[in-house]
Formats: structure tokens, sequence, C-alpha cells
């Protein structure tokens, strides 16, 4: 029993978190109600049946319920439309759909985040050989840091008044660096901002880890075209493959013939029998993102209180996205905590993490992840690189019991180390 290797100065902290956190969670219960009234909404006003989850093979022409899921989700994410495809097999690859379909020879984009997340810089060119990358097809990458967490909207206003620029990227979580995520009003008063210098720019976020932790999306904020996973917040935890594209209907109709062909664009792609679990996947989605939440609130009180240091986001503070950020302080404290995660997962739980090459990614990294999908970041999971400071990124726990006994047997296991 895992309650039974926890240690007893872990379960007093852990008695006295139920009554410090109440008003913390009491605010994600109130965001959890909006986020399932617009999504119950949305299925309504989409008349959806039993019928939309009928098994379409072949080229999947006619399919009547691939049409209202991608509705929904563009009224869920403020949008013009949206494709949701099985054939989308991960957020990167969503991301990667998007700029191969918007971007040409010559264009420049530049990201408003700085230096992006690992497994994207290899796609964009910034390292790696890829005859395939955006610069090896001869599109110019720039960047704008941001400054004290802030973006640094006098330098994004000036250099987008030269109207040189096809798209600008935002994103939205911090990935594998010590900045904040950003929440959605920044991303709109930026939007705000480069709309007062640049009508024609695409304005495109990487919503990944950041769905329904608001009750608005990028989509509300007035951003062109909105990326992520449903292996991530819209999946629930039921989806088991599959991503998104959102946004105005002529770029997404871009998007769509990049992935099928030009000329039949969103009309072919067969379900392979997951439209059930895509529509059940967002309908649980707010729930699965509000304990994914309180298994992070949980995990940052807890550090605190044991006092490790940069927790990030505090326990207190307002969350943009799922993602939790401790730093342990050595190799042997961040073996031991993904171990122990793993340990106490319900899929592969006998199996022992330890540092490895990952594709993708240029150090080598632990990652503990006993999920009932592979890949699943909805699900309680934790990866880090092996290398100092040491953090360790944790995201996910489809309930709450079940991520707060991981936890405190993380908690219990590095507290002996």
């Amino acid at each position: 029993m895992i309650l039974n290797q926890i240690d007893e100065n872990i379960l007093n902290y852990a008695k006295q978190a139920e009554e410090d956190l109440k008003d913390v969670y009491q605010e994600l219960d109130d965001i959890c109600i909006r986020n399932s009234d617009r999504i119950l909404s949305a299925f309504i006003n989409n008349r959806v049946s039993y019928t939309d989850f009928a098994d379409i093979n072949g080229y999947g022409n006619y399919d009547t319920g691939r049409d209202k899921l991608e509705s929904i989700f563009a009224e869920v994410l403020g949008c013009e439309d949206a494709l949701v495809r099985p054939h989308i097999m991960s957020g990167t690859n969503a991301l990667w759909l998007a700029f191969s379909a918007l971007l040409k020879h010559g264009d420049t984009m530049i990201s408003l985040t700085g230096t992006p997340y690992d497994s994207l810089q290899e796609m964009i060119g910034l390292y790696g050989d890829s005859s395939q990358s955006l610069k090896a097809h001869g599109v110019k990458y720039e960047q704008i840091d941001l400054i004290d967490n802030q973006f640094d909207e006098d330098a994004i206003a000036e250099r987008l008044s030269r109207n040189d620029v096809r798209l600008v990227e935002i994103q939205r979580s911090r990935g594998y660096s010590s900045r904040r995520s950003l929440p959605i009003a920044a991303i709109e008063h930026v939007i705000r901002r480069i709309r007062e210098v640049n009508q024609d720019v695409i304005i495109m976020v990487d919503n990944c880890y950041g769905e329904l932790v608001e009750d608005r999306e990028p989509g509300h904020a007035g951003a062109d075209v909105v990326v992520g996973s449903l292996m991530k917040n819209l999946g629930g935890g039921v989806a088991s493959t599959g991503g998104y594209v959102a946004g105005r209907k002529d770029l997404i109709a871009m998007v769509a013939d990049r992935l099928t062909a030009p000329g039949l664009g969103k009309e072919q792609g067969a379900n392979f029998n997951l439209n059930n679990s895509f529509f059940k996947g967002i309908f649980m989605a707010p729930s699965a993102v509000k304990s994914a939440l309180k298994t992070a609130i949980f995990s940052a009180y807890m550090m605190e209180k044991l006092g490790y240091k940069n927790v990030s986001p505090r326990f207190d503070e307002k969350r943009t996205d799922i993602i939790q950020t401790v730093e342990l302080g050595n190799e042997e404290n961040l073996v031991a905590f993904t171990q122990a995660l793993q340990e106490s997962s319900p899929i592969d739980s006998f199996v022992r993490v330890m540092p490895a090459p990952m594709p993708g990614y240029p150090f080598e990294e632990v990652m503990a992840c006993g999920a009932f999908t592979q890949g699943s970041t909805i699900e309680l999971s934790a990866d880090a690189p092996v290398i100092p400071p040491y953090t360790l990124y944790m995201q996910g726990g489809l309930s709450y019991e079940y991520g707060k006994l991981s936890i405190m047997l993380a908690l219990s296991r590095i507290s002996k180390q």
C-alpha cells in the first residue's frame, strides 16, 4: 500500500494542506464550472448525436461527427474553425503542421517569447541538419526575448511596423526554462499592441498545457492560430492520440491542405473509430485539468513547506498552465523523485527510471510517465534534463487523490536521501 510507505511528517503536512488550500481550490472549482458550461453549451449547440460516434474508414468522406467535433473545438477555443485529427500525433507535430502550412521560402517568423521549447529548435533549424527544417526551406527566424517575464512590447512594435514578417509565435508555457508561463491577459495585451502597428501578421499561440486553466483561450484574446495536443489538457485523459490547430477559417484551410492535399482539405481523413474518445475527452477535460491543477498546487505547497528552492509557481500564485517546477538540488534527488512517481503509477510501476538520451532533446533526461496513453501529460508525469540546477517539471493528474498519493511517496523518498 502506498499510504504505508509515506513518512508521518509528510502525512501531517498533507493534512494541513487540505485546510490551507481551501480557498485556492475553490477558485479552481469556479473556473471549472465556467469552462464546463462553455463545453456543454458547445455540445448542445452542435446537436451531437450517438450516431456521430460511428466508425468511418477509408477516405473518411462525409463524417458529420468529425465536423461537429471540430466545430466544438473552434467554439471552445474562441476560433472560427478547427482541425482535430488522430493523424496529428503530438503538440510538436501540430506546431510543425501549422508552421509548414503557413510559412514559405523567404518568409520571416519571429518568436516573441525567446528561445522556443527544446523539441521545436531542430524543427526551426536552430540546431541539427535536418533537410526538412524551416531554415532548410528558406524560412528566416528571429526572436525577441522576454524582459522580466514580460513581452518586450516596444521592440515587438518597432520590428513589426516594417511589415515584412509573415508570422509571430507565442509560447504560452515555459518549456524547459525558468521563465513563468504567460497568462491570457498578457497575451491579449501584446496582441492589441501588435494590431496597432501591423494588421496582417499571423499571430500564432502554442497553447500546450494551457487549455482550460483559465476561463478564456488565446482565440478569445485575438490569436489567429491556436495549436495543441489531445494528449494534454483537451484530451481529458480519454483521447489516446491526436492534436488540433484552430483559428481563422482561411488559415485552417491552408493547414488542412497541408495535412491531406490541396483540394481535399478537411473533407478527408478517417477517424479510426476515435470520435467517441475525442468527444468524451473534451467533455471531461475541465475536470481533468482541475485535478491536474490541484495536484500541482498540492505539490507546490508541500515542497515549500519542506524547504525546496525555486518552487514555481508558488502554491498561492495564479496559474495559466498545468506545469509545476522545483529545483531538487542534485541528480540523486531528481532520480529518486521520478522513480517514486513511476513506482506509484498505475501502468509500468515496475519500471525503474534512469537518466537516458531522448529523441528531440539535447541532454540526458529522466522521465516518469506510467500512463494509460504513452506520453500523455494530462496524466501525472514528470521529466527533467539531468543538468544543474536539476529542475523537475511535473504536470498532470487525472484525479487529485491519485496525484496526491504519488507526490507524497516521492517526497518521502527524497526526504531519506
